[in-house]
């Protein structure tokens, strides 16, 4: 019957269509690269435009570009430092190491990524100053303003066979001639810079907030648990349970006498999707030896998105198969409660 899925059979017909059954879970995974959590620390473009014409303003056009001006822009802006980075095209631990190299700072990779992160605050620098107690971070910044300043104004080197250097963009190439040259003429360089920020584009954004693309499903997950008032135990990231070798993300009812798990992932990584395919097949290992020992015996349940888990045929064939045909996609997740022992509890 069309539009049938892998849940909805019973287990002999799940084995005899078991290969249309991984066509049809295949063709609800969705692409979920397109879309990223936000997070609370995302940087919108007015936020980094705003951060770009205050450098721009203190350091007349970057005409006067010193420690001094740039101080002055952070005093204003705190996310100027991000705009400076995004300059120089370098992470910010590859900042703080230049600063260590060329003039001695303290500054670790950490403190680096602190104070990247935390200059998107407008007013981080502001305080900094204010208290007396953040003289070792004011001092670290400076440093990373001043080897900053001393990399743009000199530009890049003289090119060399089979290296390109970092320096070598249209923008620093020639020190503050070139810089001048991207903020004079009509280059778009704020929305450049931008780019440069995010990285690849996003990439640095979606770095920070990998952890939060595998809680999307979760979160769904959730939702669909507490509209239907159905009671149910979360776990914490990296929990131990009593029993349990490894902690699946839901217990329903609870942990101490489960009816239904549920394991919520996604990815877009075929490697990592292999990982997670495997942690779902120890849980019904798990509950096999439950089983065994005498325990009720319980649904193991897969909720999956992302391209990587579509990259191994064989991978989805032995999981519906080990799971009785109760994976759920984004697509399939409205249908999750009514085809699973889930739907014993609903209350609402």
């Amino acid at each position: 019957m069309p539009g049938e899925r892998p849940f909805e059979l019973s287990q002999e017909e799940l084995e005899t269509r078991i290969e249309e059954m991984v066509s049809a879970t295949f063709d609800d995974l969705s692409s979920e690269f397109l879309l990223m959590p936000s997070g609370t620390a995302f940087v919108r473009y007015p936020e980094f435009q705003a951060a770009y014409e205050a450098l721009k303003r203190s350091t007349g056009g970057f005409k006067n570009l010193s420690t001094e001006t740039v101080k002055s822009a952070l005093q204003e802006n705190s996310l100027v430092l991000g705009v400076l980075r995004s300059v120089l095209g370098l992470t910010a631990p590859e900042w703080a190491e230049l600063a260590r190299t060329e003039l001695g700072s303290d500054i670790t990779q950490g403190a680096a990524r602190g104070i990247d992160k935390d200059c998107k605050t407008i007013d981080y620098y502001q305080k900094l100053i204010a208290r007396n107690t953040a003289i070792k971070t004011i001092e670290r910044i400076d440093a990373l303003i001043r080897v900053a300043i001393q990399y743009i104004e000199k530009g890049a080197p003289p090119e060399q066979d089979g290296v390109i250097h970092r320096m070598a963009k249209f923008d620093t190439t020639f020190g503050l001639e070139s810089l001048e040259h991207a903020v004079r003429e009509n280059v778009p360089y704020a929305v450049l810079l931008y780019e440069r920020y995010l990285g690849r584009p996003f990439a640095t954004h979606r770095d920070a907030v990998s952890e939060l693309v595998g809680e999307v499903m979760e979160n769904a997950v959730e939702q669909r648990l507490r509209e239907a008032g159905v009671s149910y135990r979360k776990t914490g990231r990296a929990e131990r349970i009593p029993g349990f070798g490894q902690a699946p993300d839901f217990c329903i009812p609870d942990e101490i006498n489960p009816v239904v798990i549920i394991e919520a992932k996604i990815t877009s990584d075929d490697g990592t999707a292999r990982d997670k395919v495997t942690r779902m097949k120890e849980l019904d290992t798990q509950r096999n030896k439950h089983v065994n020992e005498g325990k009720p015996h319980y649904e193991v349940v897969a909720c999956i998105d992302g391209r990587g888990f579509r990259q191994r045929r064989a991978d989805m064939h032995d999981l519906l198969l080990r799971l009785n045909g109760k994976v759920f996609t984004a697509t399939s997740l409205d249908r999750l409660i009514s085809n699973t022992r889930i739907s014993e509890f609903v209350s609402r």
